[in-house]
């Protein structure tokens, strides 16, 4: 029987998702799917839709068995981060052999020959040289990755492709035995608009349901799950006071110890706030062809949740389990005999681990806690949640 791992957001659960763990069940007949989710926290540099409890339901009830979490560190990092620490967790599992993806490609040969390019001293070379020019980084790498690829380059101009190429070269790096498997990505394109699209894109959704937009979502979510996600949603933009206060209270020399923020970033990330009045104008003060939305998005959210560089180490240090179906909970019985990182299924648990693994876990408590002030509602979810949910299980 394969064990399939993957690695998504689920922000929210949708109709492409569900086309992806039915082609899987389609190709691999009894297979067994293992989630790697991002918690309450997203790349995109916001809160998650939905908390990271309701998430992992709505993933098990649309197909998958087990649902661990990529703590908010590796969460909301770069995809170089983001990547490398979902790919540890599922190889940590000890009995994942297969990692799916969807891409824009839907075929592993061009991946895999821009994921060797990226990693060798020639490309390396015309990065420099290029992001010495004054380029973003952005810019450069497909600028670098074109000198060495010809038109192979191209493949990394698409966010799902340039995602699979960075899982493909943490497979490498880690010296995994996972084998990589891609599906052509169907529906709207990654942040894409597209009304008549086969599948609504996530931000099409989030869109709708922040919103407040009452047309049904109806083919894309499920009428339960369309009802779970409008109950209170999250974002930043419900406590924009909030994530300016806390980075008003910066110095430069703080914003300095975010991860990604040299060439001059922690000095206008400090300006800007001090001038910003609500976030998209603390975005658009720091935003230039050099600094992309994103990753200014990530940073401004890693100040507000008081994270630093330090704060992630080179890879996740333990397993926690968001839940499982009945399959999934026999993967957790392989497991236990088979797994590199210890496994955390209750928040009592904690007190096993390894004092750095404890200190990640009271630090994912604590973004908890900045979660419930980005809900829409206040008052749901607290710091003290995280030590007193357990897993989801459907039966």
């Amino acid at each position: 029987m394969h064990t399939i791992g993957i690695i998504a957001e689920y922000n929210p659960f949708h109709s492409g998702h569900r086309h992806h763990l039915d082609s899987l069940r389609r190709e691999f007949p009894n297979c067994a799917l293992v989630c790697v989710m991002s918690g309450n926290f997203v790349q995109r540099g916001d809160a998650a839709l939905a908390d990271k409890w309701t998430r992992t339901r709505l993933a098990l009830l649309g197909g998958a068995d087990l649902m661990l979490e990529l703590p908010t560190p590796w969460a909301i990092s770069s995809a170089e981060a983001f990547a490398r620490g979902g790919v540890a967790l599922l190889d940590a599992t000890g009995v994942v052999d297969t990692l799916s993806f969807g891409s824009e490609a839907g075929a592993l040969p061009p991946l895999k020959a821009a994921a060797a390019v990226l990693d060798s001293p020639l490309w390396k070379e015309a990065l420099g040289k290029h992001l010495a020019q004054g380029l973003p980084f952005p810019a450069a790498r497909q600028k670098a990755a074109a000198e060495c690829l010809g038109q192979g380059a191209d493949c990394l101009s698409t966010p799902n492709n340039n995602l699979g190429v960075e899982y493909l070269r943490a497979l490498q790096a880690l010296g995994s035995s996972i084998q990589p498997h891609t599906i052509p990505r169907q529906g709207a394109a990654h942040d894409g608009m597209e009304p008549n699209a086969l599948h609504r894109s996530a931000s099409q959704l989030r869109h709708a349901l922040l919103s407040g937009d009452s047309a049904t979502l109806a083919p894309f979510l499920g009428p339960q799950d369309e009802a779970v996600l409008r109950k209170n949603p999250a974002s930043l933009s419900f406590c924009p006071r909030a994530v300016l206060a806390r980075l008003r209270g910066m110095s430069e020399a703080d914003f300095a110890t975010l991860p990604d923020c040299g060439e001059g970033l922690d000095r206008l990330l400090y300006r800007a706030a001090q001038q910003a009045t609500s976030l998209e104008t603390l975005y658009n003060l720091v935003k230039s062809k050099r600094y992309t939305h994103a990753r200014i998005r990530r940073l401004v959210l890693w100040a507000f949740l008081g994270l630093t560089e330090q704060d992630r180490p080179a890879l996740p240090p333990y397993l926690r389990v968001l839940g499982f179906s009945p399959r999934g909970q026999a993967l957790l019985r392989q497991m236990k005999g088979r797994a590199t990182l210890p496994i955390l299924v209750k928040p009592g648990h904690i007190t096993r681990l390894s004092p750095e693994a404890q200190r990640l876990f009271h630090l994912e408590a604590r973004c908890t806690g900045f979660y419930g002030l980005c809900q829409r509602e206040l008052g749901q979810i607290s710091q003290e949640t995280e030590y007193r949910a357990g897993p989801v299980m459907i039966p």
